[in-house]
């Protein structure tokens, strides 16, 4: 069975994350995947993440997709709990999912069962296409990037940090573009989709 929590922000959601799990998360480990910060500027949502994975008592596995070959990405998967990736430009991190492999790893492990936990691009990037974001990121970011096709484990599209800046202005044109043609569920920065099978729920305000 599926298990994705998707969030537009860990830090704010962290606390529902060992009910959503169903087991103490005392001494487990995540596989931590920042890359879609790395073409950002302003980075300290990675930080603020990796402190609440810390502070529940799991330890942090650094892995930047874009540095590693596809054997050594399913290793160190396979190896963790938990997968995460962070926030940061979508576009640049589908590219680099795919480019490395890293996509067919995630789709095999979490179709296994392995929890997967996404913030922002992170849940954005599940989806079956990510070019909904486009307001959002930018796709220039992701200068080999051709087709906008998302993992396509969730139905629906996540739309994050609604009501929240700087993105508030953005998601807003998303919705107004979007609603009625597309499944999306806007998430403020304090609320987390949690989907477990067929099973989705909407937790937080």
């Amino acid at each position: 069975m599926k298990k994705l929590f998707l969030s537009s922000s860990l830090s704010d959601t962290y606390q529902h994350l060992e009910d959503f799990i169903g087991q103490p998360l005392q001494n487990k480990s995540v596989t931590f995947i920042p890359t879609a910060s790395v073409v950002e500027e302003y980075k300290d949502y990675v930080k603020n993440d990796r402190n609440a994975f810390q502070l529940l008592g799991i330890k942090v596995v650094d892995l930047d997709v874009s540095q590693y070959l596809k054997e050594d990405i399913a290793k160190i998967i396979r190896s963790n709990d938990f997968i995460y990736i962070s926030g940061g430009n979508t576009f640049y991190l589908l590219q680099e999912l795919r480019s490395s492999g890293a996509d067919q790893v995630l789709l095999e492990a979490i179709q296994a069962g392995k929890p997967y936990i996404g913030a922002s691009a992170g849940s954005i990037v599940m989806a079956k296409n990510i070019e909904y974001v486009s307001k959002m990121d930018d796709k220039s970011k992701a200068k080999t990037l051709t087709d906008y096709s998302g993992l396509g484990l969730f139905d629906s599209y996540i739309v994050p940090h609604k009501g929240n800046n700087p993105f508030k202005d953005d998601v807003e044109q998303i919705i107004k573009e979007y609603k009625g043609k597309l499944p999306i569920i806007p998430i403020s920065n304090n609320q987390v989709v949690q989907v477990k099978g067929s099973s989705v729920e909407v937790l937080g305000i």
